[in-house]
């Protein structure tokens, strides 16, 4: 390390590092909702979780912009090794868990009327979908606690076997025709749900029992993380559902449908698209930052340990949220995610939006691009237009 180097790690601090606790402002949602409403007296306050995420986030993104700035490479090793970072994570999960307890014992004390039970099941949702996102961070590492941990966050949201077809799946599939839970240019994202819904779950079911026939074990076993991650959200939802009454039963589903398709609004999002082209030999190029959309957005990138830089995270998937990078090649959304979900599912909001964006990275060529037949595009630019 030359002495350059040197007094770049001894002087460098990182100006957010006491900021990404923002991140467990998320699995307090519930609470939050809670005081507002009885401080108030207004049930509308049990709705707070969506409001948070879908309108005051994007405010905030607007307000204060965007942060392109990367860490020196010299400060890498000693920013990854700094364990601070992994508690940030780490504290989630407590959080998420206390607040389904309390939410349970709101929707069963019979304090809430049916519009603000669900108020609430869609606030505890925003914590669930969020859950997969830092479940998402810990599923990448090397660590087994790390592994353990995003396997339990999961729980809650009933999307166990993300953590198989992600990792050995989405990431081996990114940006390919192959790949469920990356979206095609020209479709909706109603039409995607779906499809990613379905063709992730079975394509984690292969994957397992891929894994396990290789190894000599039935499929239908505990050696099967597909069916012990069901089994934890069964058990999960069981012990609630026998502690606080069956009629919570409907909110704890509730809340774990918005979670994932919550999850599944950012896959369609990550992705839109982009296409790994094919080498000579038949096989797709290497995944590079041009295969994934972009998104610098200070607040939502607090907010969701950074996972907005998606074009690092898939070139390098075991890089920890606090350096991962911005690279100037790499498409990029005009928004935070906050927006664009808000965006993707009103399609012609998105495709108004996007489309142009899409081509404009190809160059006007959209014969480049990932696309769902039929697809029409009315762009001069455009070279291809089918029916």
């Amino acid at each position: 390390m030359s002495e350059t180097e040197i007094n770049d790690v001894r002087s460098w601090r990182d100006p957010k590092r006491y900021l990404w606790l923002l991140a467990l402002a998320v699995p307090t949602l519930p609470f939050q909702a809670g005081a507002l409403a009885a401080v108030t007296d207004v049930g509308l306050f049990w709705w707070w979780g969506p409001f948070f995420a879908f309108v005051l986030i994007p405010a905030l993104d607007t307000v204060l912009g965007s942060d392109e700035a990367n860490p020196p490479e010299a400060v890498m090793k000693v920013l990854e090794a700094d364990r601070y970072y992994r508690w940030c994570t780490y504290l989630y999960l407590p959080l998420q868990f206390a607040t389904l307890i309390w939410a349970c014992g709101k929707w069963s004390d019979g304090s809430l009327s049916l519009a603000e039970s669900v108020g609430l099941s869609a606030t505890t949702g925003v914590v669930a979908g969020v859950a997969i996102n830092t479940a998402h961070e810990l599923g990448h590492k090397r660590e087994k606690l790390e592994r353990r941990l995003s396997r339990i966050a999961l729980a809650q949201s009933g999307y166990g076997h993300f953590y198989v077809e992600h990792n050995h799946g989405h990431h081996i599939r990114v940006a390919t025709p192959e790949d469920p839970a990356s979206s095609r240019m020209g479709e909706s994202f109603w039409r995607f749900l779906p499809r990613t819904v379905i063709g992730s779950a079975r394509s984690a079911w292969h994957l397992e029992r891929r894994r396990l026939q290789r190894r000599g074990r039935n499929a239908w076993s505990y050696h099967n993380d597909v069916l012990t991650a069901w089994s934890m959200t069964g058990g999960l939802f069981g012990l609630l559902a026998l502690s606080f009454g069956w009629e919570t039963l409907p909110y704890l589903l509730l809340q774990a449908t918005l979670g994932f398709c919550l999850l599944e609004t950012v896959n369609y999002l990550e992705h839109y698209g982009l296409l790994r082209q094919r080498r000579p030999d038949g096989r797709y190029e290497r995944v590079a930052p041009c295969h994934s959309w972009n998104s610098n957005n200070t607040i939502s990138n607090l907010f969701l340990f950074q996972l907005q830089r998606h074009s690092d995270h898939h070139a390098n998937p075991l890089r920890r949220y606090q350096t991962l990078r911005h690279f100037e090649d790499a498409p990029q959304l005009p928004s935070g995610y906050a927006t664009m979900i808000v965006l993707a599912w009103v399609p012609p909001l998105w495709r108004s939006v996007m489309d142009r964006r899409l081509l404009d990275h190809y160059e006007g060529d959209a014969g480049r691009a990932n696309l769902s037949f039929p697809f029409r595009h009315s762009s001069r630019r455009s070279t291809l237009t089918t029916e």
